[in-house]
């Protein structure tokens, strides 16, 4: 890792000592959303079970410290009941695996790792509907419930899945769905001026869409600010994986309306398009993504244009760690404060969020000069040791 500023490398030193510390109370846990201090764990089967392992392959990749090794790997094996179990598997097995298995086996070669992620990226393959086009969202969540045809913006953060396996079997079948997926998001996720939807409703027989869905944005016309994060960040890992212009224009206008959107410290409201009557609280964890996603897209484009994503990025982040960072406080495990999860359900509205931690760490390590991100690994690393 390169240093490229002062306060950048300070703050991945602060990140490696803190995390060294609450790793010793979330050991092989799952934390998603930090409440007075304390992460909440929550079942592997739970969406964001990959974010906490992803993070500590992250450190360890950097500078090996068995312990985040040895607690990603038990992370990752208690996936394996998660997988056999049909009914709680949904569209996020790329979140989970992703950072998981594809992070391990491209670190050590671990050939069990590489063939849980291939099967992961089959049976996401599986929730693929040709008609429409998209990869379905969620399985029912009460008896009765129909959202076979829903499909959201943050899949795009999920189809690099695919393209890793993809790569690794010379299949283009799960390259081919990625593609079609993507498309999909572009004609009806993403908007002409750059802000993004959070669900659409597709008939699940004909692909014809249904309706638009508000989601965990204020409403189907508004502007979701991590929608807009995951979406920039997709569409840029989708152009690095296809080659698609579409994809890239796509990533730098979503880029261009999620910075025009920034407040004066940089970090996003957790909607753009908000009633005066409605609290604007931050969304640090969309910020982070956004980050990560900018200095992603930087690194695809000549350097008369490169500048103005990573500056962006690297704005946001330098933010998140001088206002928003927790360092010293021994009573929260979380790194980064004031995340908002779902505020038009109220949860979550101001808490560290390890999906949060987690972008930062990867925003970091980009800024710092690891060229790499779990989402589009070269073929094998093999860390020694």
């Amino acid at each position: 890792m390169t240093q490229t500023a002062s306060w950048s490398t300070e703050a991945w030193n602060k990140v490696q000592e803190k995390v060294k510390r609450t790793s010793q109370n979330i050991g092989a846990g799952f934390p998603h959303a930090s409440v007075g201090g304390t992460y909440q764990l929550e079942a592997p089967s739970w969406w964001t079970a990959g974010f906490w392992p992803g993070l500590l392959w992250l450190l360890h990749r950097e500078a090996p410290y068995d312990s985040f090794k040895q607690i990603a790997e038990k992370c990752e094996e208690q996936l394996d009941a998660v997988m056999m179990d049909y009914y709680r598997l949904d569209h996020d097995m790329g979140f989970m695996w992703t950072l998981t298995s594809v992070a391990n086996y491209t670190l050590t070669g671990n050939e069990d790792s590489k063939r849980r992620g291939l099967l992961a990226a089959n049976l996401l393959l599986g929730r693929f509907n040709s008609n429409g086009n998209f990869i379905r969202a969620w399985n029912p969540w009460s008896e009765g419930e129909k959202n076979e045809g829903w499909a959201i913006i943050d899949c795009l953060m999920n189809v690099p899945l695919l393209f890793w396996a993809s790569s690794e079997t010379g299949d283009p079948r799960f390259k081919i769905a990625a593609e079609k997926h993507a498309d999909t998001a572009l004609k009806h996720f993403i908007r002409e001026d750059g802000s993004v939807r959070h669900i659409v409703r597709f008939d699940a027989e004909t692909g014809e869409v249904a309706e638009y869905i508000g989601g965990q944005g204020h409403g189907p016309e508004s502007a979701w600010s991590r929608g807009a994060a995951w979406a920039l960040y997709g569409m840029a890992l989708c152009y690095h994986h296809t080659g698609k212009e579409a994809y890239l224009h796509a990533a730098k206008r979503v880029a261009h309306c999620f910075i025009a959107h920034l407040p004066d410290d940089s970090v996003p409201h957790w909607d753009f398009r908000l009633p005066e009557d409605v609290p604007g609280n931050r969304d640090s964890s969309a910020g982070a993504i956004a980050a990560s996603g900018l200095l992603f897209l930087a690194g695809k484009l000549s350097l008369i244009e490169k500048n103005i994503y990573r500056e962006a990025g690297e704005k946001i982040l330098r933010s998140l760690y001088e206002n928003y960072g927790d360092w010293e406080n021994p009573d929260e495990e979380g790194l980064i404060l004031e995340g908002t999860s779902h505020f038009p359900e109220g949860k979550n509205t101001n808490n560290p969020l390890i999906y949060g931690d987690y972008y930062f760490v990867e925003g970091l390590a980009q800024l710092n000069g690891e060229k790499e991100v779990f989402w589009a690994p070269a073929k094998k690393k093999v860390l020694k040791g």
